[in-house]
């Protein structure tokens, strides 16, 4: 396989680890933003200056489900997630093993989000929010969208997984 195949995993690692950074660095400014809405709707719960029922909720609200959907694409890049080590002195073969159900599990999961993600996103075409009259289906994205990333790291942790299990007994 010459270095310049298309299906090189080092071409995958470098796209991959390119996201990744756009992802962290897109994480970092919806929470910058995600503060200005958040905090006028808390001056506005106080004081009779600026309206409770402005756009600030729905804002915060949207901001939030993409910081979640983004947030956790990061955490399945870098493994993140919760982890429960029940036998801490397996070889690397065997936690390689374990990782991969988990992983495996993950893929599914991440499957589910983008099929029914989609079908969640087109139900959302025509519709809009209620306050600041944004097309819904921009928010629904956020499925779809974390489901095909999540498949695409997890599939190179499972890549290095099975490279751990097929390689050299030790």
């Amino acid at each position: 396989m010459s270095v310049n195949s298309i299906d090189s995993p080092g071409l995958l690692r470098r796209f991959s680890a390119g996201y990744h950074r756009v992802l962290c660095m897109l994480l970092a400014v919806m929470l910058a933003v995600l503060v200005v809405p958040v905090t006028v709707q808390i001056f506005s719960r106080f004081t009779s200056l600026i309206p409770h029922y402005i756009w600030t909720e729905e804002m915060a609200r949207f901001l939030f489900v993409w910081t979640i959907m983004i947030g956790s694409i990061v955490g399945v890049r870098e493994s993140a997630h919760f982890d429960v080590d029940l036998w801490p002195r397996l070889s690397p073969r065997g936690n390689a093993a374990l990782r991969l159900f988990a992983r495996l599990c993950i893929l599914l999961l991440a499957f589910v989000f983008l099929w029914m993600g989609i079908e969640f996103t087109e139900q959302a075409i025509y519709r809009i929010s209620e306050l600041a009259e944004m097309p819904l289906w921009i928010i629904h994205l956020a499925w779809p969208i974390a489901g095909a990333s999540w498949i695409l790291f997890v599939g190179e942790l499972i890549y290095d997984d099975l490279r751990i299990l097929a390689g050299p007994r030790s």
